[in-house]
């Protein structure tokens, strides 16, 4: 079963998921041996230690995308992992998505902030118009190949 339908499944159950936060593959893999039932990959965390800069758009697709990727093949639990807004518009969203499944996520998120981005943690962000966010959400749903991938 990929993990992607395992997410799925522990999302029918009662009560929540608690899925700690990643920044590499080491502590992905101490979240997964302490018990948890999935991981979350970190955006903050990812652009602070792969890059050296705090989450405000830094980070790019490639950086995040090979970040998703190691901690996906290192633990055996769903990866739930940061998209920022996506890279970009409805183009970019899409390869995102395709992307990011590839790499073995189970589930992602696509930020509705306007250029620059900012960390979800910090004040001042804003967001883009509820029509322009909803063409990008219809370009996630087309990109998905694995109906099961959480968006």
């Amino acid at each position: 079963m990929n993990m992607s339908t395992t997410l799925r499944q522990l999302l029918r159950q009662p009560g929540i998921i608690v899925a700690p936060g990643a920044y590499d593959c080491l502590t992905a893999k101490l979240i997964e041996r302490e018990g948890f039932a999935a991981v979350y990959m970190t955006g903050a965390g990812t652009a602070v230690t792969r890059i050296g800069k705090p989450d405000l758009g830094f980070a790019s697709l490639t950086e995040m995308l090979a970040n998703a990727h190691a901690i996906a093949a290192t633990i055996h639990v769903p990866l739930i992992a940061d998209a920022d807004t996506g890279y970009g518009g409805p183009l970019n969203v899409y390869r995102t998505v395709q992307e990011y499944e590839r790499a073995g996520v189970a589930a992602l998120h696509i930020e509705d902030q306007a250029f620059p981005k900012r960390c979800g943690h910090l004040d001042g962000k804003e967001v883009v118009p509820m029509a322009d966010m909803a063409v990008k959400l219809r370009a996630a749903c087309a990109a998905r190949t694995d109906a099961d991938l959480v968006l």
